[in-house]
């Protein structure tokens, strides 16, 4: 019998070859969106059969396999009454994460039930139309009624372990301030363009002028400094000779199409402090003396002049911080920071309502939903198609490919090179934004792998390369390979019962006259949000970052991967584009960048638009305004206080518009159940094919109200999903975020949950 991968390869070949995978020349994402269908759905057999199927309860989800249980019914020609019943089904399936969908591309049905049937005739066939008929008749599924409902009991494989999670230096401000981050010692090169040093080695613009100041640039203000480390202060007359400086960078940010210059930004007079670390550090800040606002139903208090995720124990006076998924504790904002487990925070954390300023920390909150979703979320791999003919890749090395040993394995990785290179047994391999090539020299030619190295989960977090074992192949024929990869590679983790950002480790750069940076955890505040994944927090938007300009010398350079490491390092950021006016901030556009840019618009899925690779085109927010909380506050912006996410809900989610038809589910036992839409009372389906009411069993009805909640809460992330990609509806920003100038507290109307 052939496998269930070579099934799933054959009909995914047969599917794209057929173009219902998006190509690199798709069009615009606002013509592409899916179609949403109502549940339940149904497809009619051969000899008239009808046979519904109710939406899906998945029972696992992983490896590109999702294994699901579905209520049914089946209605024979010539006989009015249905009978309802449940199947088991086993399923290959594309992930398509922008669109946030479920393609089934093949399945198995190990099991159908009905109450009292004992006719296998009937089953056997069934489970032979089924399979034939599923794919195409389930449609697209919502990843995210999927996710939600997952069974929240399921034990969850931690994925990653061993990860660090000692606290960098935090540093507290009560004044505008910006973090400025150097990779180490600062690295002067020659710029020839300008004949002037600069340092290499930071995403800032910091120039050696001739007459032995150091300069940096950003926010449209210069800065200046003996040392490249400052301390910095406004700049009085700036050196003519960085003028050019000046022109180039704000040209080449100008000209980045995921960067959106405001006129706003333009005009801003605010002029930050400026702090230099040359080792793993955050910054947080309030506008002036911190003011906590106490959280509804909670003993919580949370900094309201903040855009940092800064809490106050009531009770205790404890402050907890938020940052890359990883929480601190302290007696004092100012020190003393120690690390403290999400599973072990004061329970009063997991009170925190949805759709109050503060629910986006929920995703890092142990035992909640929001924290189950993104663990599950974090599981979900981006497939694709890769041409073993036409996709290749190359790999620049700083002088001769330079080895050395990687730790855990007996595998050797390339040091000199901003490329992820393994030698394994005289075999070379390397990671291309999540493509598997291989070749019998470090120098290439490379063709595309059909394996990897049997020693990559091997790999531990201390390593620059821990992000490779997140790449897998699924798959081989003699045309193309399939592979896919999750958020690991991404740089985001499961730790525990939530997700994290970066491994927590410092990896020491490569430089020899090339910059070759290695993966962050540190410096930039990054956050967490369910649809944009990790942001950018504080001012890094307006010319901060030196986007898209190489500094010569052979510098790599944003080109080349840059300084945060491979080009899939970057995490999402987005920054407002639009005016302040009374009452708040307007016209806050959004973009997310993993790392995958090309001229129709930035993308998540890295696959996209490289040749030789066919995926689902995953456009995300491309040209498109963020759904906006008036008062909403971009990352980049100033800091609004309020962070939140569209659709306040409460209990049950509020807004949920569930299909009348949409209320059948079914146990592990193979029962079929129903909720009653006058009477609101769970029924049973009987062996004589008739509804009878559940009963007073508690347990039951339990569990079937937890499912029916799980349902609906999904219903409301798809809702929230679209809205989002449409524009419409209310919410707020990804994130409250910002920084570099002077918070404007409370932030105005208050979004919900996103």
């Amino acid at each position: 019998m052939r496998s269930m991968r070579t099934i799933f390869s054959m009909l995914l070949t047969a599917t794209l070859a057929t173009g219902t995978a998006f190509a690199q020349d798709a069009p615009p994402p606002q013509q592409q969106q899916p179609q949403q269908q109502d549940w339940p759905r149904s497809f009619t057999t051969d000899d008239g059969t009808v046979v519904k199927i109710y939406q899906p309860q998945p029972e696992a989800f992983a490896d590109n396999v999702l294994k699901s249980r579905w209520a049914i019914s089946v209605t024979q020609a010539g006989k009015q009454d249905p009978v309802f019943g449940t199947f088991w089904s086993v399923a290959n399936v594309e992930t398509d994460r922008d669109n946030r969908r479920v393609i089934i591309q093949s399945v198995k049905v190990p099991n159908v039930k009905f109450p009292g049937q004992t006719d296998d005739n009937f089953t056997n066939s069934l489970k032979t139309s089924l399979e034939s008929n599923l794919p195409q008749a389930a449609g697209d599924l919502s990843l995210d009624e999927l996710l939600a409902g997952l069974d929240e009991n399921t034990e969850q494989k931690k994925l990653s372990k061993d990860l660090n999670t000692t606290a960098p230096r935090i540093i507290y401000s009560d004044q505008p301030t910006l973090l400025v981050m150097i990779d180490g010692q600062p690295k002067l090169q020659t710029n020839k363009d300008w004949n002037l040093d600069v340092v290499v080695n930071t995403p800032f613009t910091i120039i050696k002028g001739q007459d032995g100041n150091f300069y940096l640039y950003g926010g449209k203000h210069w800065y200046q400094a003996q040392a490249a480390t400052g301390p910095f202060s406004p700049a009085g007359n700036v050196p003519s000779e960085l003028n050019q400086v000046q022109t180039a960078v704000d040209n080449a940010n100008a000209s980045n199409a995921g960067y959106t210059d405001s006129a706003a930004a333009a005009q801003d007079k605010e002029v930050s402090n400026i702090v230099v670390s040359t080792s793993p550090a955050e910054l947080i800040q309030t506008d002036g003396k911190p003011s906590f606002t106490a959280i509804d139903g909670t003993g919580l208090s949370y900094a309201s002049n903040s855009s940092n995720d800064i809490f106050q124990e009531q009770s205790s006076g404890k402050y907890f911080v938020l940052i890359s998924g990883r929480w601190y504790s302290s007696s004092s904002l100012s020190g003393g920071w120690h690390y403290i487990a999400s599973n072990s925070l004061p329970a009063d954390f997991a009170k925190i309502p949805e759709g109050s300023p503060k629910d986006n920390v929920l995703a890092s909150v142990a035992g909640t939903d929001a924290a189950r979703e993104a663990v599950l979320d974090a599981q979900i791999p981006q497939t694709a198609k890769v041409d073993r003919n036409t996709a290749t890749t190359s790999v620049n090395y700083n002088g001769d490919p330079a080895f050395a040993p990687l730790q855990g394995t007996d595998m050797q990785y390339a040091t000199n090179t901003g490329s992820n290179v393994i030698e394994d047994h005289g075999v070379y391999y390397t990671v291309d934004n999540g493509v598997w090539f291989q070749s019998n020299n470090p120098n290439g030619p490379w063709t595309v792998a059909t394996q990897r190295p049997d020693e990559v989960d091997r790999i531990p977090p201390t390593s620059p390369l821990y992000n490779t074992k997140y790449v897998y192949v699924y798959d081989v024929t003699p045309d193309a390979v399939y592979m896919g990869y999750t958020p690991g590679y991404l740089n985001t983790y499961i730790y525990g019962p939530t997700v994290v950002y970066g491994t927590g480790f410092y990896y020491n750069p490569w430089y020899n006259g090339f910059y070759y940076p290695r993966p962050w955890t540190w410096g930039f505040n990054v956050g967490y949000n369910p649809w944009a994944g990790w942001t950018l927090g504080y001012g890094f938007g307006f010319g901060w970052f030196h986007f898209g300009l190489g500094f010569g010398g052979g510098w790599g350079g944003w080109g080349g991967g840059g300084w945060w490491g491979p080009r899939i390092y970057r995490p999402a950021f987005g920054w407002a584009g639009g005016y302040r006016g009374r009452g708040g901030f307007y016209g806050a556009n959004y973009y997310r960048n993993r790392g995958a840019f090309y001229s129709t618009g930035f993308h998540s899925n890295i696959y996209a638009g490289r040749g030789g690779v066919v995926t689902r085109d995953n456009h995300s927010f491309y040209g498109r305004t963020s759904v906006g909380r008036p008062a909403g506050g971009g990352v980049g912006s100033r800091p609004m206080g309020t962070g939140g996410r569209p659709g306040a809900q409460t209990g049950r989610p509020g807004g949920v518009s569930r299909p009348g038809g949409n209320n059948v589910y079914s146990d592990r036992q193979g029962n079929v159940f129903q909720r009653n839409q006058s009477t609101n009372q769970w029924q049973q389906r009987s062996s004589s094919n008739s509804w009878r009411p559940v009963g007073n069993n508690p347990g039951v009805q339990q569990n079937l109200n937890r499912q029916q909640q799980m349902r609906d809460r999904g219903q409301v992330r798809t809702q929230n999903f679209q809205q989002a990609r449409t524009g419409g509806g209310g919410g707020g920003a990804p994130r409250s975020s910002g920084g570099g100038s002077r918070p404007s507290g409370g932030g105005g109307s208050r979004g919900g949950r996103h």
